[in-house]
């Protein structure tokens, strides 16, 4: 298989149990506490993974197989809104659930397929494995983004040791 392949697929299969790790073990209150404010919270950053799970990636892998565009995705207009009692363990669970389906597609993609095209509404002309590295690359982000919100009231209360998360704490950034 190809190398590229391998190591996409390795991201993209551990982020579920990153989740549920953060959903079943943190209370609810870091879960959903933005770092600032107009910011993701991490439980936020679950749902959008869940929302582009359903209908961003592996809807775009079937259109470049089929040989059609991809369909544009507003993640401010389009997807889940936080429930005012959110559950972040069954929101895990519904991700992994839906990242398995995605995974056993994901292996009908032939080291050939790579190179098919697509038209992007904003990017214009991709490939699938530029479209891949993407998958791989958002999950990461949208990880780290939602340990660095639940990071934030650690770094604040943490006194003379705070300088030392300058490049994680989102005071230090909104003061420079």
């Amino acid at each position: 298989m190809n190398e590229m392949l391998l190591k996409v697929k390795a991201i993209l299969s551990t982020t579920p149990s990153r989740w549920k790790s953060l959903a079943e073990t943190l209370p609810v209150q870091l879960l959903t506490r933005p770092p600032a404010p107009k910011e993701w919270s991490a439980l936020e950053c679950l749902l959008h993974l869940l929302d582009t799970e359903q209908w961003v990636f592996p809807p775009r892998v079937q259109a470049f197989l089929a040989g059609r565009d991809l369909e544009a995705f507003n993640p401010d207009t389009q997807g889940i809104a936080m429930d005012a009692n959110p559950w972040p363990d069954e929101i895990a669970a519904s991700f992994a659930r839906m990242r398995a389906r995605s995974l056993e597609a994901l292996a009908q993609v032939a080291e050939t397929d790579l190179s098919r095209t697509a038209r992007h509404s904003e990017l214009g002309s991709v490939t699938l494995e530029q479209m891949l590295h993407e998958w791989a690359a958002h999950d990461l982000v949208h990880t780290i983004q939602a340990e660095r919100a639940v990071m934030q009231p650690f770094i604040a209360g943490s006194g003379p040791w705070r300088p030392y998360f300058a490049d994680h704490d989102v005071d230090a950034k909104v003061h420079r």
